[in-house]
């Protein structure tokens, strides 16, 4: 190999090279097997030398582990030995779940060495005979602590394993020294590989959230078969052992239940105490609060901005409006100006028709014709605009006297027919007018059976009588017509109805008509009695106050006022009529007494009417 030239120097070839030939080579050796075993493990070159040095300090432990000594091994009862700590029998107390399996091997070969009953025999001591020697409590730790699941059921029940949860009292005080050694001893029972820590206050929301949700979904391989009460290997029959089985599990599934139970209570008394959880609670208290302020203010600014542009908007609006109101004005005062103008100019033309007229006498040869023209003359006037007139004078300024008034009669026959096609027209409209009104009051839904006006009024009255959710209401006003009616016409529900429903059609200034046409009705019946009776004095009863003898129809208000006072003052009463009266403002006893007939008349009709309809429909 060729060394590297150095700075200055110059590196030359004096003879040929030999050209290169490749060799298939096979590796081989212990070095080479050492290398696969490297890469094969992903190791470096000192690891095999970590290696020794591990195998020589766990020997030199195994040697240490030797010389330890358990005090009251000899004092162990061999038939509870299910209660015996096995890890302090051989000596690892205090490394216990620790122990590897070469520690416990290493542990047991010493004690059976020295433990055995054949050397403890051939060095003169006393040996009881069968399982009831101590050693067999050295056999049973053995037995649990070399499988994996029986040493594993014990772990579990450590007897120097500490399940107490700290107080409150306890927790509130130092928190982190107190429930940090509580998670890392808890720790021992879980599945997972990678345990978070409780930390300190320092600690980020990330990471205790983490710690918290590892704790709230705990997954425990803790198990508590070893506190088994019956061994199924005991049992005597199949039966038996499946009793068993059953009472077992019963019993590990209530302690797991319990073991579950304490986990949950320890992570719910630390999240509790826990002074970072209070911190965070305050800061997302502060933060919502700070948001809310925030969008409060957004809101509020929002608002202002909208009634600032509203304001901005009613404002454009009012100037828009007042500059509108400015335009409509100047084009109202032109309007007027124009309108006053051409006014003046009809007056001008109107005055020039006349002085013209006048000049050529009407057009006239007497005093008649004369005022018949002047007539006409003054109907032109007051209908021709003012195009014609100005067109009319200017004809009559550059015409002969004939010529004009073959000009003048000309448009005065023109206005005329103009005024006779108005004229038709109205009428026309006149007629329709008149047409519709008597089809309207002749009622489309009376049939063949025609009303007059009597029989509308009592409808009216029906209608009113007997308001809407009467028990049959249609066939009781029918009914009900059919009793007072004098027109002797016979009518059912369906003629009613169809009637009401015409007369809800009608436009008001017909009903104001037969509203009058009734009210005079009534005046005409409750009129006074003729003065062709002689010596004709009026009953005390009906005596009334009034010189005409006409009564005004009662108020709402008063009709209250006399069925209060009908209350107030019963039969018995003394001078009722006049106490009831002096209680109705404007009303004598005679009114009083009138219209309590009328109501007695109407409830008594309103019965019968009803009663009829209700036998008829039984039958």
């Amino acid at each position: 190999m060729l060394k590297e030239a150095l700075e200055g120097q110059v590196t030359a070839v004096c003879n040929a090279i030999t050209a290169s030939v490749q060799f298939q080579v096979e590796p081989v050796g212990r070095w080479f097997e050492a290398f696969l075993k490297r890469r094969t493990r992903n190791v470096s070159a000192s690891f095999r030398e970590l290696e020794e040095e591990k195998e020589l300090s766990e020997e030199s432990e195994d040697e240490d582990l030797q010389l330890e000594e358990y005090p009251m091994l000899k004092t162990l009862d061999p038939k509870d030995w299910k209660n015996q700590d096995h890890y302090a029998v051989f000596g690892l107390g205090h490394l216990r779940y620790k122990a590897t399996q070469k520690q416990i091997k290493a542990a047991h070969k010493a004690m059976v060495l020295k433990h055995h009953p054949d050397k403890r025999k051939a060095a003169g001591e006393k040996i009881v005979e069968g399982d009831n020697d101590y050693f067999t409590c050295i056999t049973k730790a053995y037995e649990i602590l070399s499988d994996p699941v029986k040493r594993r059921a014990f772990d579990s029940v450590d007897p120097t394993f500490d399940n107490a949860v700290p107080s409150k009292s306890e927790g509130k005080e130092n928190f982190f020294k107190v429930y940090a050694p509580v998670f890392e001893r808890n720790a021992r029972w879980t599945n997972k590989k990678h345990v978070p820590n409780l930390g300190d206050m320092s600690a980020s929301f990330e990471e205790v959230d983490a710690f918290y949700s590892f704790w709230y979904n705990f997954d425990s391989w803790r198990e508590f078969s070893y506190l088994d009460e019956e061994e199924k290997e005991k049992a005597e029959c199949r039966d038996e052992r499946r009793w068993i089985e059953k009472q077992n599990r019963g019993a590990r599934a209530q302690r797991k239940k319990e073991e579950m139970n304490r986990i949950r209570t320890l992570v719910d008394t630390a999240y509790s105490f826990d002074p970072r959880i209070k911190k965070f609670k305050d800061d997302e208290k502060a933060r919502k609060e700070a948001e809310k302020k925030a969008k409060v203010d957004a809101k509020r600014k929002e608002q202002e901005e909208k009634e600032r542009a509203r304001q901005a908007e009613l404002e454009a609006a009012r100037l828009a409006k007042e500059k509108e109101e400015e335009e409509a004005k100047q084009v109202a005062m032109q309007a007027k100006k124009e309108k006053e103008i051409q006014k003046k100019a009809s007056k001008k033309e109107r005055q020039k028709l006349r002085t013209t007229c006048k000049n050529w006498n009407y057009f006239a040869d007497n005093e008649a014709e004369s005022v018949k023209m002047m007539e006409e003359v003054e109907k032109l006037c007051d209908r021709l605009e003012l195009l014609s007139m100005q067109s009319l004078n200017e004809v009559l300024a550059s015409s002969t006297k004939e010529e004009s008034k073959i000009a003048v009669e000309k448009m005065i026959q023109e206005v005329n027919a103009q005024l006779l096609k108005e004229k038709e027209e109205a009428e026309a409209r006149a007629r329709q007018s008149s047409k519709s009104s008597e089809q309207s009051s002749s009622g489309a839904g009376g049939g063949s059976k025609t009303w007059n006006e009597d029989d509308l009024q009592l409808l009216i009255k029906a209608v009113n009588l007997f308001p809407a959710g009467t028990n049959a209401r249609w066939e009781v006003i029918a009914n009900y017509m059919n009793l007072h009616s004098t027109s002797g016409i016979r009518r059912n529900a369906k003629d009613v109805i169809n009637k009401a429903k015409n007369l809800q059609k009608l436009d008001p200034i017909q009903k104001d008509e037969i509203n009058k046409k009734a009210f005079e009705k009534f005046k005409k019946e409750h009129s006074v009695v003729p003065p062709t009776v002689d010596n004709a004095v009026p009953s005390e009863r009906f005596e009334g106050s009034s010189a005409d003898g006409t009564a005004s129809p009662w108020t709402t208000e008063e009709q209250k006022l006399l069925e209060q006072a009908l209350k107030t003052f019963p039969v018995s009463t003394p001078e009722r009529w006049e106490k009831i009266a002096g209680v109705v403002p404007g009303r004598s006893k005679k009114d009083c007494m009138k219209r309590y007939k009328e109501l007695v008349e109407m409830v008594k009709a309103k019965k019968a009417a009803q009663e009829h309809v209700s036998t008829k429909s039984k039958k």
